[in-house]
């Protein structure tokens, strides 16, 4: 996607300058034509040399957006017009980057342009899902509805990541702490004994062998272990950006040991949360399938949930590829035969969104209470074996003397 910037006329004669994304040229005035804009001029902008949504080198943080998103809600649900609330936004909110776009944004509703075109310039800003509720809300006249209900899943959204986050945390810390006190221990106290045990003479034990080749290792090529480390990191960024290597990478994800069962139900009160708030906000339900396939950020549920949207285009069920897949709970399956059967799709999975909400909950206590004493463990092991190392060899000198 490359950036334009344009210069177009609105129906009710006023000049528009503005900027759009799209693939190319002739795409970008192909849609500001289906925005009933007389196009006098489109070029490329520099992405480098102009950022919408980077101000200061700063991102928009999350909880801003969230925050910004339940203020908009408020504002329409209290009757204030459009523009006006945009305006309102713009001038009271502390963050940079959401001001400038929200003052283009108010100068594109003023040219006439429609509140979910205008947000869709910006989709590092404004997610697809939140630009595709809009638009739904504005064609059926529920605006102050859809955004109400948008405020309501973004704040679960960003609940269930500040669980997931709590939950990896502390582990993280306890696990980075292990790491610094083992190497503190391997350059500077081991060092120290090394010596006094070569002038000795005395045949070192194989723990304190082993360990004395670790520390020297680290000494002289510390430098190779970064490099392995950056290595690592780069080849898993470049597996990452490959079709079948993000599966892969998401697949083990799902499947490892402990974290995979956890990370099943986050996705899984992800993908019935943006499921169900599209559904119930009247979006198509192949519109809907399609768009959570794309918010649920996991390649496996990804395909499963395409298969289901090729399953409902030749009439069958979006139960079926779900009931097939190893991935989808025998709870999601049933909640989603009973809402297609039913009529009531959207209030199932609700419902569902709510139960795994609620695992989410428990299951990262659970993981927190496992996670940290294993860390613990770990720890004092390795502490353990260094302090060892240097003890053991001091008996036997002892016993020379």
């Amino acid at each position: 996607m490359a950036l334009f910037s344009y210069k177009a006329k609105a129906t009710n004669g006023k000049v528009i300058n503005g900027k759009i994304e799209s693939r190319n040229q002739q795409e970008a005035i192909t849609e500001l034509s289906h925005m009933d804009l007389i196009v006098f001029d489109v070029k490329p902008v520099s992405s480098f040399l102009h950022q919408d949504i980077m101000i200061g080198g700063r991102k928009l943080k999350e909880k801003d957006f969230v925050v910004f998103l339940r203020q908009f809600a408020t504002l329409m649900d209290a009757g204030i017009l459009l523009l006006d609330a945009v305006e309102l936004l713009a001038e009271q909110t502390e963050s940079l980057t959401l001001q400038a776009a929200l003052k283009e944004i108010s100068q594109d509703i003023q040219g006439g342009m429609p509140l979910s075109d205008s947000m869709k310039k910006y989709p590092k800003l404004f997610p697809e899902l939140l630009v595709q509720m809009i638009r739904s809300g504005e064609l059926s006249g529920r605006l102050d509805s859809v955004l109400d209900q948008m405020a309501t899943y973004y704040e679960k959204q960003y609940n269930l990541r500040q669980k997931v986050s709590s939950a990896l945390t502390y582990p993280i810390v306890v696990a980075i702490f292990a790491i610094a006190v083992t190497v503190f221990m391997l350059i500077a106290i081991v060092p120290m004994f090394a010596d006094m045990y070569a002038s000795s003479g005395s045949e070192l034990p194989g723990i304190t062998r082993a360990v004395l080749a670790v520390s020297s290792f680290i000494q002289n090529y510390w430098w190779v272990l970064i490099l392995v480390i950056v290595a690592l990191i780069f080849a898993y960024k470049q597996i990452q950006k490959t079709e079948k290597g993000s599966y892969l990478i998401d697949k083990i994800k799902l499947k490892m040991p402990v974290m995979g069962k956890f990370n099943q139900k986050v996705a899984m009160a992800r993908m019935t949360q943006t499921l169900s708030s599209l559904l119930a906000s009247s979006v198509p339900i192949l519109q809907s399938v399609e768009v959570t396939s794309r918010v649920v950020s996991n390649k496996v549920i990804e395909e499963v949930l395409l298969d289901a949207r090729d399953s409902l285009e030749r009439g069958k069920s979006l139960a079926e590829p779900m009931a097939a897949s190893w991935v989808f709970p025998p709870l999601v399956v049933h909640m989603t035969r009973v809402g297609e059967k039913s009529g009531a799709l959207d209030s199932m999975l609700s419902k569902v969104a709510h139960i795994y909400d609620q695992e989410v909950n428990t299951a990262s206590d659970k993981l927190q209470s496992l996670i940290e004493p294993v860390l613990i463990v770990f720890l004092a092991t390795v502490v353990g074996v260094i302090i060892l190392s240097i003890v053991i060899p001091m008996f036997g000198m002892f016993e020379m003397f």
